[in-house]
């Protein structure tokens, strides 16, 4: 079972990472579910992979359940700095950074329900066990998760077309335009930087306007951020931060800045 385990290793910490939200969380996750693996009897299991599956998620949950009431983190999405991103085709199977958001907003048992069925096809009869609910109970857990992860921000428009609105905002910022920036934001626009959360178009325009500060200095680098277009930037050659833009309709809905040093380094590193 541990040579199952090791060639299912990919899919198992795309579930894991879709459970926590960050990388260094799924690995470690991972790491549990093979010392799980290894002590286990494993003679009765017809369906490896799925009984894996739920071996992982089982350990996932645990994690869930054991997080204290904490300010919001942002989660991990892949940062995929590859030349003119917006020919990049994004990975089928790739979760962005806005779902990342809202399925840390879901309770642990919501969110292993939907994660499991809705991104991995596990029958609700197999979920069950899991949270001590029937299948039924189950279904409806998935459901209202389903709810909040279809409310959440999700683009309108393709990735050249973000690209020029995401360039727009950063060319009223690097040159102050208050109204140049208010023009390409929704009026509704929310703004999150670690556990700062700014609402609203002129709003976030002000604190956007900052970016001129150290414009001059940043190389700025487009990107995409967990499928959806932004840049990152470097000063002196080290990361600063990340910033990932969802586009609705030509306007920005939703700015995600990222910022934490580690975090950028490890994301990047991930996607290549």
């Amino acid at each position: 079972m541990i040579a199952q385990f090791e060639q299912e290793r990919t899919r198992l910490r795309a579930v894991a990472h879709r459970m926590l939200g960050s990388f260094a969380e799924a690995d470690d996750a991972l790491q549990e579910a093979w010392i799980r693996v290894e002590k286990a009897d494993t003679s009765e299991v017809e369906n490896p992979q799925g009984w894996l599956t739920t071996v992982v998620a089982r350990v996932c949950l645990n994690m869930l359940r054991a997080r204290r009431d904490h300010a919001f983190e942002m989660p991990d999405p892949v940062i995929d700095v590859h030349e003119e991103p917006e020919h990049q085709a994004v990975a089928k199977d790739e979760v962005g950074l806005a779902m990342l958001i809202v399925l840390d907003t879901l309770k642990p048992d919501e969110r292993l329900a939907f994660v499991l069925h809705d991104m991995f096809a596990v029958p609700f009869d197999d979920i069950a066990p899991l949270i001590d609910k029937t299948p039924a109970a189950a279904r409806q857990l998935a459901s209202r998760a389903r709810k909040r992860v279809q409310d959440r921000p999700a683009p309108t428009v393709d990735l050249p077309k973000q690209r020029e609105v995401v360039n727009a905002f950063l060319k009223a910022s690097r040159e102050g335009d208050l109204e140049g920036l208010v023009s390409v934001l929704h009026p509704d626009v929310v703004l999150r930087a670690g556990d700062l959360e700014v609402i609203g178009g002129r709003t976030v325009a002000g604190r956007a306007g900052t970016f001129r500060k150290y414009a001059s200095m940043a190389e700025v680098q487009f990107a995409l951020i967990g499928g959806e277009f932004g840049f990152v930037t470097r000063v002196d050659g080290v990361l600063f931060s990340a910033m990932a833009f969802t586009v609705r309709d030509d306007k920005i809905v939703a700015i995600h800045v990222i910022q934490d040093k580690e975090q950028l380094a490890a994301l990047v590193s991930h996607g290549g």
